[in-house]
């Protein structure tokens, strides 16, 4: 990938990860900014995502940079903003997860 595709994937899972914390701050779609950031977030970031794959870069590498950087964030922000735990599980599935991306972009052909 790019430079400049590897910051648009970044941006694209910041959009994503704003929609994912807006879910949880709409309190069920009951307040109005949130909801409506849960929708610009997926919304531009499925966007973004379909750009990036429109440029032939290859769509298991990009999904699982953004599904699994976009999780581990949201895992980092529930402990940070709410005080969500961690358990020695969630933490060795949250390193998995990285390592995963990580050997996924290493070894996948055409990947670089």
């Amino acid at each position: 990938m790019s430079p400049l595709q590897v910051l648009l994937l970044l941006f694209t899972i910041g959009l994503e990860v704003l929609g994912t914390i807006s879910l949880k701050l709409s309190q069920g779609f009951t307040k109005p900014v949130p909801s409506i950031l849960v929708a610009v977030g997926y919304g531009f970031s499925f966007y973004f995502l379909a750009l990036l794959l429109k440029q032939n870069v290859p769509v298991g590498i990009i999904y699982a940079i953004w599904s699994g950087l976009g999780t581990v964030a949201i895992v980092v922000i529930g402990v940070w903003l709410w005080g969500e735990k961690l358990s020695l599980p969630i933490i060795v599935g949250i390193a998995m997860v990285i390592v995963g991306v990580m050997l996924i972009n290493l070894t996948a052909p055409n990947a670089h």
